[in-house]
């Protein structure tokens, strides 16, 4: 058989590879058109071998191989184009945020967990809460010593009451 025409002038007007050039490619750089080229150089191949009935039965289990990789190209090629058209409206979406919030001027949505805090403000917070936490366990540390202290001092007051009006009647 002999080689389509429009292949033979598609070749000739700059297909630098060729056909066989899809062939190099890398599988997720592939598209529709070398898929095509891909069909024709094994349809070439095939038709070198001659009309032996295993060729005929080879070359149809290609032919539906080569249709799944068509079909996976395609499938892809939209995946491809969907993520692009979605990057596109996300962009558009960040740039009308990032004007809405040029435009709110000093107004932030800060979100649930964050609060603004005006430095003037002579009873702002000053201390995390963490910080917080420690000082009032230090503070009550330093209560329940206190409280042990003025017992022992309640002891002494009375030893030494009782010791002075002993010593007194000496």
């Amino acid at each position: 058989m002999e080689e389509p025409p429009l292949r033979e002038e598609e070749e000739e007007e700059g297909d630098e590879a060729g056909p066989e050039g899809a062939l190099g490619k890398s599988p997720f750089q592939l598209t529709a058109e070398d898929v095509y080229d891909i069909s024709y150089v094994m349809g070439r191949e095939l038709m070198a071998l001659g009309s032996d009935p295993r060729v005929t039965q080879l070359q149809f289990k290609i032919v539906r191989v080569l249709e799944m990789l068509e079909a996976l190209v395609n499938e892809g090629s939209l995946t491809v184009e969907e993520l692009r058209m979605e990057r596109d409206n996300l962009r558009k979406e960040v740039e009308g945020l990032r004007r809405e919030s040029s435009a709110a001027g000093r107004e932030m949505n800060l979100g649930p967990d964050k609060m603004v805090v005006d430095l003037t403000d002579p009873n702002r917070p000053r201390f995390t809460l963490q910080e917080l936490r420690d000082v009032l366990q230090e503070r009550n540390k330093l209560k329940s010593q206190l409280l042990v202290v003025q017992e022992e001092l309640q002891c002494y007051k009375r030893k030494h009451g009782c010791w002075q009006s002993a010593s007194e009647r000496e």
